[in-house]
């Protein structure tokens, strides 16, 4: 067990500073072509990661959905060996230069739990990403199923977002939660405080050994922020939840994209330390 990693703080001010840049060695949350919508081939992800000076990367492609195909947003079944050659052959070429870690990213679906936990036992992974992207059947999240949101009562979807956190945690199957507020993507926010609601999610990340991603991609989105806000990080940082950074890339340039800006998120909700992973267990544990 990773020792708590973060403390309170009484820090309230939410602007960046412009001090000098600390970066964290790591980036886990990046893509590839096999998932349909990403750009760029896979080289030149590793070679920005260079070049923004990461020590390591993970790429964490979308596995496989098992209640369906589509090829816009995952890989398929036949595709998945190819993405393990895909990642061991840049592991070869670049071994001098950077780490490159295996990981993935697999959606938390009901009723599809045994199926998933099957597929991803078959590989050796340095860590499994998981994401709720759907509620019951809803991707809400995808720009096409917007206009699903108009009259739904949004605490409510909060809430039942919230359950499936807990349930994909409690499935054993994730080492890493991913953006844990997605739901916000298009600046939904909910209308009562659920501080109570993220409390009891956070619990039961600590309780399962989970980390939350801080995954700057939200930046990149139209709600403009960080994954989690800066209000639900403080949470999980209270509860003893440890972390760890993802930029979510889809495009080369997005490697490491903002982590100045996601380091000092970590450190206003009183992060202290991050982790690494490799084998699907800590491999260190790392100063801010």
């Amino acid at each position: 067990m990773v020792e708590k990693i973060c403390c309170s703080v009484k820090m309230e001010n939410m602007e960046f500073s412009k001090t000098k840049k600390i970066l964290p060695i790591s980036d886990y949350h990046i893509h590839t072509y096999l998932c349909g919508h990403a750009d760029g081939t896979p080289e030149e992800y590793v070679k920005q990661a260079i070049k923004r000076g990461l020590k390591e990367i993970g790429f964490s492609d979308h596995a496989p959905f098992l209640s369906h195909e589509d090829p816009s947003v995952t890989m398929s079944l036949k595709q998945f060996p190819d993405y393990f050659k895909l990642v061991d052959a840049l592991k070869r070429k670049y071994k001098k230069q950077i780490v490159i870690k295996t990981g993935i990213e697999a959606d938390f679906m009901v009723g599809y739990e045994k199926k998933t936990e099957e597929l991803l036992s078959r590989y050796k992974f340095d860590y499994i990403i998981g994401s709720v992207h759907f509620i019951n059947e809803w991707a809400f999240d995808d720009p096409k199923e917007r206009p699903k949101w108009q009259g739904q009562d949004i605490n409510g979807i909060y809430g039942t977002y919230h359950k499936l956190l807990r349930k994909a945690a409690g499935s054993k199957m994730f080492d890493i939660m991913a953006h844990v507020d997605l739901l916000k993507k298009f600046g939904d926010r909910p209308t009562e405080d659920l501080s109570k609601e993220v409390q009891k999610t956070a619990r039961v990340f600590k309780k399962c050994g989970v980390a939350v991603e801080i995954n700057s991609s939200g930046l990149r989105k139209p709600v403009k922020e960080i994954y989690p806000s800066l209000h639900d990080l403080k949470i999980y940082c209270q509860e003893g939840v440890p972390i760890v950074f993802g930029s979510d890339s889809h495009e080369p340039n997005q490697v490491a994209m903002d982590f100045d800006k996601a380091i000092q998120w970590a450190k206003m909700a009183g992060y202290k330390r991050y982790i690494t992973l490799r084998s699907r267990k800590v491999e260190r544990v790392i100063k801010i």
